[in-house]
């Protein structure tokens, strides 16, 4: 079979089932596994790198979704030449991948009429049920069983691990200017880690939120986790915040406990990685009880 995968996280789950050499082409965002970046490239972002600026790059794209522009080119060429069986996508999220309907109509142009299967994890056994979803469009449904209790495994490890004790008010911040907290599966993440998103909704879309509402809230962990963003990026915006008015109001502030994560390689991108981020957010949250190695994917601001 021949698979192209038009999300970053349908590339990781492609090569976690050993499905890397039936990838055909991926998105110039597949950065993980490694392998991946060997891949043939099949599309380009239209509004460039982020300049550093979280506020001109949300105008950009509030302004590009609200002229029906895409985000995203997809090399319609490249595609063609990559003969797919399957084609990987997603309809979440307007601003995360190439539009559905801009890869329905160019599947349509392709010989062979490729499958397309669209991706719509909203909670966190949903990311873990589109695994499955993968592995039975490509034959693989034995090994993306496997992996999926292996990952459920992970997940009662830390329940078990964070049972019984305070669970911390905590608030996700998946973009800091204008300020958003995060949602889907993310509060899905905080729970299992033992703690109380005090701002997000399981299922329910990452959503603005005002300074007011924040210091409302009045989380005790402070977590910066911005879409797209690493972890150095990460934390060169939550330092923004620190000029901000509200900030020393803030108990996660004044206790010392605010924290830069690894967005996209573990909050933002639905694959087997999400478990990965439960297991941060447990050692942030509790570190006296989680104590299984974790991924360098958060930073404490001093």
């Amino acid at each position: 079979m021949r698979i192209v995968s038009l999300l970053p996280s349908a590339t990781e789950i492609c090569f976690a089932l050993g499905l890397g050499q039936s990838l055909v082409g991926v998105t110039h965002e597949c950065d993980f596994p490694p392998q991946a970046q060997f891949k043939t490239v099949l599309t380009e972002g239209t509004l460039g790198p982020p300049d550093g600026d979280p506020a001109a790059l949300d105008r950009h794209v509030r302004a590009a979704v609200h002229e029906g522009s895409s985000l995203y080119r997809l090399h319609q060429e490249e595609l063609a030449r990559a003969r797919p069986d399957l084609i990987l996508t997603q309809e979440l999220c307007e601003v995360c991948a190439v539009a559905y309907p801009q890869v329905l109509e160019a599947a349509r142009l392709l010989p062979g009429h490729p499958s397309v299967i669209s991706l719509e994890p909203r909670t966190l056994a949903d990311v873990l049920r589109s695994i499955l979803d993968v592995g039975s469009a490509t034959g693989t449904r034995e090994r993306a069983q496997e992996l999926v209790r292996g990952l459920w495994a992970r997940v009662d490890a830390i329940r078990g691990a964070v049972a019984g004790r305070e669970r911390p008010r905590v608030a996700c911040l998946e973009w800091v200017d204008p300020l958003m907290c995060a949602g889907h599966w993310v509060p899905d993440q905080v729970a299992t880690a033992g703690g109380e998103d005090v701002l997000g909704a399981s299922g329910e879309k990452s959503r603005r939120i005002s300074p007011d509402e924040l210091r409302a809230a009045a989380p005790e962990f402070l977590l910066c986790m911005p879409c797209g963003y690493r972890l150095e990026g990460a934390q060169e915006q939550a330092q923004r915040l620190r000029s901000e008015p509200w900030w020393a109001d803030l108990p996660a502030v004044k206790a010392g406990q605010v924290y830069a994560l690894d967005g996209s390689w573990y909050f933002n991108r639905p694959g087997p990685r999400v478990i990965d981020g439960v297991e941060i957010l447990a050692r942030i949250l509790h570190p006296e009880a989680w104590r299984g190695p974790v991924p360098q994917g958060f930073a404490r601001l001093g």
